[in-house]
């Protein structure tokens, strides 16, 4: 067996987690570090969008530390601040762990890997909301930080990329699983979970940041024969959009950015501090979270154990005011923005894939009925180039859901001019492919060489 040579990051402090490409020459600062912009070096976001539909992608956008909680007490930490019950886990699984403060809002929601009976880790999330609890309570465990690369893979070829990466038969990983892995010619510990915010098949490969570079061109090479494509930023948040997953700093905010502490912060970090752009009042902090009620998670919720912001969930889920759908945008008004940038009155710009081209969860637009009644809050709106439409995740007035209901999003800017976008109340999620835990992975090609 061949080694297989290190390729060395290019910029320890920036691009540390992909290979350099010298066609892309557009990235995007996120959390101090470099991430790829406009997908593929061979094709556009277009492609890139549509990848997931045909062949797959490669997303590393989200590599970052994860953190590791140790000891005795690390179960009971995770459980005090989560809605989940964490009891019930099994050594090699993951779980999608909410956290909320005291407001039944959102400071949290991500990936936690149980690796052995007292070890559990955060991969590619936000841990705020634990060391928050670690300040107030005493807990008999252990916080380390590892440097790793996510790897987000999506879509029927999947699978048959990491194959080919693994040499690996990793058709029978169920869902929700983490599989360790090796890679032929690399002396390292890789792993595989099938897991993904596509609303399809779809998996990820992560292992030690040193090898990220390495890993991902392997990947890259190995995928063209089955159209794998370069996920960008710039579409980043396509696919969860469509595939029905809420996500914090594209779709809302985290409670506790509005905090004065997290202001501080950000200019210390030199990280995203919110802006609060759209219709919406920017003085309205609360219109930018949400509550899990609102995104549909309280199903995740065991009111059986204590956990932060208990009593505010139980109250908003026996009196719920508004919950998750998606708005169809129509057509017609989009293409009115478009035409009016030809005009000395424009209104607001709207870029696509993404309506605006950051992480804009701070962006937010009022909905109105036909009388000008605010009814909901819709998040930024994506485009899809495989249904050729532009949607949004709105939160609604529960009473004024109804399939097929035409209502108004104001797009703009708060104080600036308006536009009136009709909207039509469709399907939750919007994407109609086979979810990733039903999948049939007998029609997944193998990626094993014979």
């Amino acid at each position: 067996m061949n080694k297989i040579e290190k390729i060395p990051s290019f910029n320890q402090n920036l691009l540390t987690y992909e290979p350099i490409f010298p066609r892309n020459e557009v990235y995007m600062r996120w959390l101090n570090k470099l991430v790829l912009w406009e997908g593929d070096e061979n094709a556009t976001w277009v492609e890139s969008s549509r990848a997931y539909f045909e062949g797959t992608y490669i997303h590393a956008g989200i590599s970052n530390n994860s953190v590791v909680f140790t000891g005795v007490d690390a179960q009971q930490l995770i459980s005090d601040a989560s809605i989940n019950n964490v009891w019930k886990w099994k050594i090699g699984r993951c779980k999608h762990l909410v956290q909320l403060d005291n407001n039944g809002l959102i400071m949290n929601h991500g990936l936690f890997v149980r690796d052995a009976e007292d070890s559990f880790r955060a991969t590619a999330c936000d841990v705020t909301p634990l060391m928050m609890l670690m300040r107030k309570r005493k807990y008999d465990v252990q916080m380390t930080q590892i440097d790793q690369f996510v790897f987000q893979f999506s879509g029927p070829r999947s699978l048959t990329v990491i194959e080919r990466v693994t040499q690996t038969n990793l058709h029978d990983v169920k869902f929700l699983e983490v599989r360790p892995v090796t890679i032929p010619g690399i002396d390292a510990k890789f792993e595989v979970c099938r897991i993904g915010m596509s609303g399809t098949l779809a998996y990820e490969l992560r292992g030690d940041a040193e090898w990220g570079p390495t890993v991902y061109k392997m990947a890259y090479e190995k995928g063209q024969q089955d159209g794998l494509k370069r996920l960008g930023a710039r579409d980043y948040h396509v696919n969860h959009t469509f595939g029905g997953y809420p996500q914090m700093a594209c779709s809302f905010m985290q409670s506790y950015n509005y905090e004065p502490w997290y202001a501080d912060m950000c200019m210390k970090m030199f990280t995203y501090e919110p802006r609060n752009n759209g219709s919406v009042d920017p003085e309205d902090n609360r219109a930018r979270c949400r509550s899990a009620a609102e995104v549909d998670w309280a199903w995740m919720a065991d009111f059986n154990h204590d956990f932060v912001g208990k009593e505010a969930l139980q109250e908003e889920v026996q009196h719920p005011k508004r919950k998750i759908v998606t708005l169809e945008w129509n057509k017609e008004d989009i293409v009115d923005i478009y035409a009016s940038q030809f005009t000395d009155d424009p209104y607001k710009y709207m870029e696509m894939p993404s309506g605006v081209n950051e992480f804009a969860g701070d962006h937010q637009n009022y909905v109105c009925d036909a009388d000008g009644n605010v009814i909901g809050i819709s998040a930024v709106p994506v485009y899809s180039s495989w249904y050729h439409t532009t949607i949004s995740e709105t939160i609604l007035d529960i009473d004024k859901i109804k399939k097929g209901a035409e209502v108004y999003v104001q797009w703009g800017d708060f104080g600036g001019k308006i536009k009136n976008v009709r909207a039509t109340i469709t399907r939750y999620p919007y994407i109609d492919l086979v979810d990733n835990k039903d999948y049939d992975l007998g029609t997944v090609p193998c990626g094993v060489a014979e």
